[in-house]
């Protein structure tokens, strides 16, 4: 069973990692469709190629083994606002994909959302760090 979790997280890393980057190409390219979506949304240029940097940030942080999990939170944030865009701006099909946008979109946020349950632990003892420094007596 461990062995069958682990080839899940690493499949999962890989997968959000590797669509991510494939991605990239048409945001930093100003590819049409690109440029389109950002339009739509107003943010571009600026939104196109500051989230184009994010995405390539939250991969190679999705690639390395401790960071994995700040990978998979960045993801899971950026894929969020990707879906809500869909969702009320854009819809499901942009520019006639057929909705293939936004089904990368949900495939990237459901592997960030299994990194990130699988690193639970480290995020918690990241989030309870402020409040334990709060307790030390100077």
């Amino acid at each position: 069973m461990e062995k069958l979790s682990l080839i899940l997280y690493w499949s999962a890393r890989l997968i959000a990692a590797v669509i991510m980057l494939q991605t990239l190409y048409f945001k930093f390219s100003a590819s049409a469709e690109s440029v389109y979506i950002f339009s739509t949304v107003g943010m571009e240029p600026w939104g196109r190629i500051g989230i184009g940097i994010l995405e390539l940030i939250a991969a190679v942080l999705l690639l390395i083994n401790q960071t994995a999990w700040l990978g998979g939170c960045l993801a899971l944030g950026l894929m969020s606002g990707a879906i809500l865009m869909h969702l009320t701006k854009l819809g499901i099909i942009v520019e006639e994909d057929g909705g293939y946008l936004f089904l990368l979109a949900v495939i990237v946020a459901l592997c960030s959302v299994l990194v990130v349950v699988k690193n639970k632990n480290k995020i918690l003892a990241l989030a309870k760090a402020p409040m334990q420094l709060r307790n030390i007596k100077f």
